[in-house]
C-alpha cells in the first residue's frame, strides 16, 4: 500500500514567518498521528509571481504547476495563512482561485491561520472555512489559530493535537478522535468570584 501524502500549504511572506512555524507545528503533529506520511510543503512566496501571471494569462508555469498537482493530489491538505485586515492574504487566496474548483472535492483540509492579535481569530471561520467548503474540501472541526501570545501556551499544542488527529482519521478513513472536554466553571461562581474581589 502506498504511503498517504500530505500537501502543507504556508502563505507566510518573511523568513522566518509565524505562519510557517505554525504549518511546521501541525506538520509535526499530523506525523505523530499518521507514521509514514509523506509530505511535500508547498511555499507560495516562491511562487508568487508565478501565482500572479496565471491569474493574468491563464496558464500555470512548471513550477507552480509541480505545487498545484501536490496539492491537488495529496489526501489531504494543511493550508496556513496569515490574517491581513481580518482575512486571508491575497497570496493565499490567489493560489486557491488558480487550483481547479473540483479539484479538492472531498479532500480533508485543516486550515490554519496567524495573526498579530487575537481579535484576528474568528477569520478562520468566517473567510477560510467557508472559501474551503466552496472548493467543498472536508474542513476539519478544529481549526488553529495563532497569536503572539499563542506560542508559549499549552492551549496552542492542545489545538495543534487535536486538529492533526481530526485530520489523520479522515485521512485514513478511521473515527475522529474526540476532544477531551475542558472543565467548565459555572457562570454563577465565576460571578461569585467576581463579587469577592
Amino acid at each position: 500500500m502506498n504511503a498517504l501524502e500530505l500537501a502543507v500549504v504556508s502563505a507566510g511572506l518573511s523568513t522566518p514567518s509565524s505562519t510557517r512555524l505554525l504549518a511546521d507545528r501541525l506538520t509535526a503533529a499530523a506525523r505523530e498521528h499518521l507514521p509514514g506520511v509523506e509530505v511535500r510543503l508547498v511555499e507560495l512566496r516562491d511562487v508568487a509571481t508565478d501565482i500572479a501571471h496565471n491569474l493574468t494569462n491563464g496558464f500555470a508555469s512548471p513550477k507552480l504547476q509541480a505545487e498545484l498537482d501536490a496539492v491537488t493530489g495529496a489526501d489531504g491538505v494543511i493550508a496556513v495563512t496569515p490574517i491581513f485586515t481580518a482575512s486571508y492574504s491575497g497570496l493565499f487566496k490567489s493560489f486557491f482561485d488558480v487550483v481547479d474548483n473540483t479539484a479538492l472535492v472531498g479532500k480533508p483540509v485543516l486550515i490554519g491561520a496567524t495573526g498579530g492579535t487575537a481579535r484576528h481569530s474568528l477569520a478562520l471561520e468566517f473567510a477560510l472555512r467557508p472559501l474551503f467548503a466552496y472548493l467543498r474540501a472536508t474542513v476539519v472541526p478544529t481549526a488553529v489559530f495563532a497569536a503572539p501570545e499563542d506560542w508559549g501556551a499549552d492551549g496552542l499544542a492542545k489545538r495543534v493535537d487535536q486538529a492533526a488527529g481530526e485530520l489523520a482519521a479522515l485521512m485514513a478513513n478511521r473515527p475522529a478522535p474526540v476532544a477531551q472536554e475542558q472543565a467548565v466553571v459555572p457562570f454563577e461562581e465565576q460571578l461569585a468570584a467576581l463579587r469577592k474581589r
